[in-house]
């Protein structure tokens, strides 16, 4: 007995050892073969990162694992992505990893995971799925090893969360399934066998530049009889649904060699009206087990025929309800007198012989009804739709009619009679002519967030609608403060409806007050309660602001409003034109009262990009600078000695930037040019340090009499910098000049040139000057530099004291050379040393010299105690002013 375990111990440990060994000894052979069976059958590169073989996870089969695969096609699709996933698993039994690698590995099952397919046809109709190397093509190998590789016989398949994308440019056809799970069992080694499927998706179709389907949740579980030799599958048992919508198949579908043959029915297993809302998604209408509804609802369908470039199935597709109703247990409402007649149809087998008719569609809430109905034929070439609607649909009873979260309350009462007909033709081409619509519609009590700072709330609008025009009889609204009363025509409303165009036409428009500050956006954030949970009290934060010129118009409004605030500015009887596209506007003539003068403004912002832009031509007349300092930044920046000024001034902008969200101007970003024309002003030196620093450090120049009356300048300005241009302006008497720079960091750096009179420099300087000649000592001027440098609030102010002294200095030399040029050189020497009478002893000359020396550095001596103590208000050699040549 010992014995026997012993043996089978020994057994059980060399099927565990071999089990262990077996991936290392097995695991190279295999790969080699898989990469010549992928090498002799398909055209395409095929890779993977990893490959795995396991005995222990499928025993008593062997497991093959392809980690993170790959297959990418060559040409005409060549780097194109035909499939990539996380893995490819193959199992088979133990014993195919015995086979010679000259023998045939037959696979019994298939998982795919996280798989992407992405299948394509281009305009020319060829695709990129068709890899398979022909029979008859030749096969270039490497050592290749006739009769050998992998046969797939297999009993299950599987593919888990994986998505397959279908794109058909020659007939623009796009359908998308994601978060596919599709799972197999049969057996495909016999010719005739049954498959039991089951399968779930999210589909979404899409034909020219309509959504059939977005997003549907499909699911299908059925059995297929399988008839792999004619390549024909045949519905058995199955049940599917679209959303919640049951149906049942009959039918099948045969794969031909040149074509797909098809020949199905499929209909709802039950006339419940509870059908028609499984067809809603079901974010709109939740639960629907326990909603009571009276009338029926079925869809009843048949496709037949054959699917190749050319030709679709002929089909005919009806849905149908009569008399029907619904009412949530929880809701309010009841929705009755449904009657739905719909069908979709095609005799011909050409897809632009689609055909949709909806020849009822009505419903009545609270005893309103409502109904519509139309038509869609040619749909895939130039469709022709034909519709018309009539009722009242009150706006406010959908939240009490389907449990559906808004997101946002609306409210308003919404009326329509109206009939249009037209081809997406003219939609395209803009050919509203033949664009026949008629009626009316009107909104009114309707309120809307359109996303600023407070609702939207239009108390009446209406249009009349004829063939070549729509006119906009009368739109009275209100947002905050913002009242707005339009009207005018609208070209394209019906485009506009589709979703294809921006909305189109000329609108007059006025407004008692248009506040531009209620039309910033909020974007906000919810913040749920404290459980985490979503109790209906959530609150808005906000996290930012911002103007936006809305995306969808492209329009000219033809404006006035009494009263216009912009930030914290308040304009008066603004008038003007705009143009609205591509969310920029461009005002023309627009002219308002402002600060006590006239504005008159042309130019453009565009708020398309992240940072909106703006370029303006501005006028201001007569504007009070009391009122422009205190209310404009930008003027602070560019005019900032204008916070001591009192009285009005003309100026005119061409200036050009980046704006803030909220369109305040980037000061840092301004570019352009400026005049400004002082009419009146006084100055009030004590607003700015600059002028109090500047009249103790000059004691001579009374800043309290200054006055800035009908003074001009230019200035240009760029990367925060203003260039002031040079001017003129007069302090009793002395001519200052005035040039530099100032940032918008406040430093500034100005060079002013006082013109001094001789008057104002004292008696020395004044008798100095009289023994030239009095007249000209009364017409005798000094030039003296000063320079102005640090901020406007710390000012750092240095007059330069030698460069006066010099050129008075050079002046009285000057003039006394042109007065005694007749006399001999030595005569300007006589007169600054005092002596009138020539001598002509050598004795008399020495003395004469010296004496002429010493006068000379008195007087300008004289000159420089003079200028040093009328400039630094001392009477002192020593001075703290900066000296310097």
């Amino acid at each position: 007995m010992k014995k026997a375990l012993k043996i089978f111990g020994i057994a059980i440990g060399i099927i565990i050892l071999l089990l262990i060994a077996a991936p290392f000894i097995f695991k190279g052979s295999l790969e080699k073969m898989l990469l010549r069976t992928i090498n002799q059958n398909l055209n395409a590169t095929v890779a993977w990162n990893d490959l795995d073989l396991s005995l222990f996870s499928s025993f008593p089969n062997a497991s093959l694992q392809l980690n993170d695969f790959s297959v990418i096609n060559k040409a005409p699709f060549e780097g194109d992505t035909l499939a990539r996933g996380k893995s490819l698993k193959l199992n088979m039994g133990v014993m195919q990893l015995f086979k010679k690698s000259n023998e045939v590995v037959q696979i019994d099952a298939v998982a795919i995971n996280e798989a992407f397919v992405n299948i394509k046809i281009d305009s020319a109709g060829n695709n990129n799925y068709d890899i398979a190397i022909k029979k008859d093509a030749p096969i270039t190998t490497v050592e290749t090893e006739p009769n050998s590789g992998f046969t797939f016989d297999l009993k299950q398949y599987e593919i888990s969360n994986s998505q397959i994308n279908y794109a058909d440019n020659s007939i623009d056809t796009y359908f998308i399934l994601t978060k596919v799970n599709h799972r197999g069992n049969g057996d495909f080694s016999q010719e005739i066998s049954n498959l039991n499927t089951n399968t779930e998706a999210f589909a979404t179709l899409k034909i020219d530049d309509t959504e059939y389907l977005t997003k549907n949740k499909i699911a299908l579980d059925a059995i297929f009889k399988m008839d792999l030799k004619n390549q024909k599958y045949t519905f058995l048992e199955n049940s599917a649904k679209i959303n919640e919508l049951p149906l049942t198949f009959e039918g099948f579908v045969k794969v031909n060699e040149n074509n797909n043959e098809i020949d199905l029915t499929f209909k709802t297993p039950s006339s419940d009206f509870k059908n028609f809302l499984a067809v809603i998604p079901k974010a709109y209408v939740k639960e629907i087990s326990n909603v009571n509804t009276t009338g029926n609802f079925t869809v009843n369908g048949k496709l037949q025929g054959i699917i190749d470039d050319t030709h679709i199935p002929t089909m005919d597709i009806k849905i149908a309800s009569n008399n029907a109703s619904f009412k949530y247990p929880d809701l309010p409402k009841t929705v009755e007198n449904i009657t739905i007649n719909a069908q979709l149809l095609n005799e011909t087998g050409l897809l632009k012989d689609t055909y949709l008719n909806i020849s009822t569609f009505t419903f009545k809430i609270d005893n309103e009804p409502f109904s519509a109905n139309g038509s869609i034929k040619n749909m895939t070439e130039n469709p022709l739709v034909n519709l018309e609607i009539k009722g009242t649909l009150n706006l406010a009873n959908i939240e009490k009619v389907l449990p559906v979260a808004m997101s946002q309350n609306l409210s308003g009462i919404f009326k329509a009679d109206v009939i249009a007909n037209f081809d997406m033709d003219a939609v395209e081409k803009e050919r509203y002519d033949k664009i026949n619509a008629r009626g009316t519609a009107s909104l009114t009590n309707f309120n809307y967030d359109a996303g600023f700072k407070n609702d939207l709330k239009v108390s009446t609008a209406s249009l009349a609608l004829k063939p070549g025009v729509i006119t906009l009889n009368n739109l009275n609204a209100t947002t905050g403060q913002t009242d707005i009363q339009a009207s005018g025509n609208i070209k394209n409303l019906i485009p506009f409806l589709m979703g294809n165009q921006d909305l189109k036409g000329r609108f007059g428009v006025k407004s008692n007050t248009f506040n531009l500050n209620d039309f910033k956006t909020s974007k906000t954030e919810t913040t749920a309660s404290k459980t985490g949970k979503s109790n209906g009290n959530s609150q808005k934060t906000a996290s930012a602001e911002s103007v936006k010129i809305p995306d969808f118009l492209d329009a000219i409004l033809d404006f006035e409003a009494k009263k216009v605030v912009y930030d914290n500015l308040t304009l008066h009887n603004a008038k003007g034109n705009a143009v609205i596209v591509n969310e920029a506007i461009t005002i023309n003539n627009f002219t308002s009262d402002i600060f006590g003068g006239n504005i008159a403004l042309s130019g453009n912002v565009s708020t398309q990009k992240a940072t909106p832009t703006f370029a303006i031509d501005l006028d201001l007349s007569k504007i009070d600078i009391d009122q422009s300092f205190e209310n404009l930044e930008m003027f602070k920046f560019l005019v900032p000695i204008a916070k001591a000024l009192h009285g009005s001034l003309n100026t005119k902008f061409e200036l050009n930037g980046e704006l803030t969200k909220d369109l305040s101007p980037k000061l840092s970003t301004l570019a352009g040019t400026a005049l400004a024309q002082i009419i009146t002003a006084e100055v009030d030196p004590q607003k700015t340090p600059l002028l109090s620093a500047l009249g103790n450090k000059v004691s001579f120049l009374n800043i309290d009499r200054l006055s800035l009356r009908d003074v001009s300048t230019n200035f240009n300005f760029n990367n925060g910098k203003i260039e002031v241009k040079p001017f003129n302006f007069d302090v009793k008497g002395i001519d200052v000049a005035v040039q530099g720079t100032h940032g918008l960091d406040k430093s500034i750096d100005y060079n002013l040139t006082l013109d001094v009179p001789a008057r104002y420099l004292g008696s020395e300087v004044t008798k100095l000057l009289q023994k030239l000649d009095p007249q000209e000592a009364a017409a005798t001027s000094v030039a003296i530099p000063v320079n102005l440098k640090g901020s406007f609030s710390n000012p750092n102010i240095s007059v330069n004291t030698q460069t006066a002294i010099n050129a008075l200095t050079k002046k009285l030399i000057e003039k006394q050379k042109d007065r005694l040029i007749d006399k001999g050189t030595g005569i300007l020497e006589d007169v600054l040393t005092g002596n009138t009478t020539k001598t002509d002893t050598t004795k008399t000359n020495t003395n004469t010299n010296n004496q002429q020396q010493t006068t000379k550095q008195q007087n300008t001596q004289i000159i420089k105690d003079v200028l040093g103590g009328i400039l630094g208000g001392k009477k002192k050699k020593a001075d703290s002013i900066t000296t310097g040549n």
